[in-house]
């Protein structure tokens, strides 16, 4: 492993821990997806074995739920919880006014359903994922009956629409939920409240990846290798 990929490592194991360290005794806690959100379920259940907190996680994705189990954190859901007290999740980008892109992971759907439904939302990220402008791909959850006349529309919206391909096996990545993924490449977005806006409009999307609504619940917890910054909603301007 080099020392970037190494850094990267220790900087998101750092982001995790810290978030796991904000949870506390008999909460229910929204389970993000990813590989930063791994690590803070890695010290959650350290933290239940150790300190025997009373909590339960809502699950954003058949994999984080595996993991969950794995590692012995009990699983709540939705249904028996439509308020949860915090939801912990990663992006893949962050912007000064805490909007995000999520979705890499093909679960923005339940992590938006997740993040909507908590008091507070904590996002885990490196350094690398802190920038200026949102401009990387948006994903979009989008029907498969829709994709062809959805795929239109996203198109005039200004973007160069691909539906998002399987690595191990053929065809089109499958969301959890039935569904596919259509990247859709922007450039650099100057309005993501307004573009979030108009993708859910288009009739056959499901969710986008655009994260506006909730700044407002919203902390940042920035991994490095010496040191977490933590940054609060109130501190930002957007």
């Amino acid at each position: 492993m080099d020392a970037k990929a190494e850094a990267a490592i220790v900087a998101k194991r750092a982001a995790g821990y810290k978030a796991a360290d904000m949870i506390k005794d008999g909460m229910i806690v929204g389970l993000g997806t990813g590989s930063t959100v791994y690590y803070m379920i890695e010290r959650l259940a350290e933290r239940i074995q150790k300190e025997h907190l009373a909590v339960q996680g809502v699950p954003t994705s058949f994999q984080t739920a595996m993991r969950a189990r794995e590692s012995e954190i009990p699983l709540t859901t939705l249904d028996d919880h439509p308020v949860i007290d915090i939801a912990i999740d990663g992006a893949d980008e962050v912007d000064p006014a805490f909007r995000l892109i999520k979705g890499r992971g093909a679960a923005h759907l339940r992590e938006k359903c997740v993040a909507a439904a908590a008091r507070e939302f904590i996002v885990v990220v490196d350094e690398t994922k802190i920038v200026k402008k949102l401009g990387t791909a948006v994903p979009v959850e989008v029907l498969p009956f829709a994709i062809t006349p959805v795929m239109l529309q996203l198109h005039k919206l200004g973007c160069e629409p691909v539906i998002r391909e399987a690595v191990k096996k053929d065809g089109p990545v499958v969301t959890d939920n039935g569904n596919f993924i259509v990247d859709c490449t922007f450039g650099r977005i100057d309005n993501p409240g307004s573009l979030e806006d108009a993708i859910a409009a288009i009739p056959g999307v499901v969710e986008s990846g655009l994260f506006t609504r909730y700044s407002g619940k919203t902390t940042v917890i920035i991994g490095g290798i010496k040191k977490c910054t933590v940054k609060k909603s109130p501190d930002v301007v957007a």
